[in-house]
């Protein structure tokens, strides 16, 4: 018989959630119960939308307005959360931005705004609930990339900043363990949200991508979003500083 996972009472906030796999994840946390807030830097409707629909279907949800490169911003979110919710359970730092940058062009433009949002920005949010999440044994779920274990051409600096992350999950994990606090993050390979519409759009590019992984196809946002569901749940209560892979069998790194 199928489990069901119940966050009812808990309160999550999800970063760069407006849409893709923050906003899949978003969804099925507030299907299964959770408060959920839902920041956004843009996409102020799609997130609006979220909160109106989980509203009606009889759910709590916040839209937060915040640029997690921000550090004050991103310290706010959790204020805001608390402040509205009195607890903090979950976080699922998802916001990440995904830039091209060519080797030896000496432009380090793209690596400041990608570790300042990708890297400090996951910091930051995550240091802020920390107090919180520690008087709740909550959980924290990292979004990397299959990019951060391989690599990935043109993309170094992105890639460097998702590697920063599984050692960043790592780390906490080891520290905020006996305070309570699991710590996981999961990897996903191809995933169709708007960041990868270009490359999917071209059907050429897209049977390309589709050949590399062996189950044939790119993964939907839920499918992610599925799996941090899992191991922010109590079905992952002995899950701790693992790195779930969420790409097919594209990368079989374990």
């Amino acid at each position: 018989m199928p489990v069901a996972i119940d966050l009812s009472g808990k309160s999550a906030l999800v970063t760069g959630a407006s849409r893709g796999i923050g906003r899949a994840t978003a969804e099925i946390l507030a299907a299964s119960g959770a408060r959920v807030a839902v920041n956004y830097r843009r996409g102020d409707s799609a997130a609006e939308s979220f909160v109106k629909e989980t509203r009606a279907a009889g759910g709590e949800a916040l839209a937060l307005a915040g640029d997690v490169g921000n550090p004050e911003e991103a310290r706010q979110l959790v204020r805001d959360v608390v402040a509205a919710w009195g607890r903090l359970d979950y976080l699922v730092n998802n916001a990440g931005i995904w830039e091209e940058d060519e080797a030896g062009s000496g432009d380090l433009d793209v690596w400041d705004r990608t570790f300042a949002v990708n890297v400090r920005g996951a910091h930051v949010v995550t240091d802020a609930a920390i107090p919180h999440l520690a008087r709740e044994r909550g959980a924290i779920v990292f979004v990397s990339s299959t990019a951060g274990q391989r690599g990935e051409a043109r993309h170094s600096a992105y890639a460097a900043s998702k590697g920063a992350l599984i050692s960043y999950t790592k780390s906490l994990a080891t520290e905020l363990g006996p305070r309570g606090i699991r710590v996981n993050c999961v990897a996903p390979g191809w995933v169709e949200t708007d960041l990868t519409a270009a490359a999917f759009s071209d059907p050429e590019t897209r049977a390309g991508i589709e050949r590399t992984i062996p189950l044939g196809r790119a993964a939907q946002p839920g499918d992610v979003a599925g799996t941090i569901l899992f191991l922010l749940s109590d079905l992952a209560r002995h899950v701790h500083g693992e790195v779930l892979n969420v790409n097919g069998g594209s990368v079989l790194v374990g």
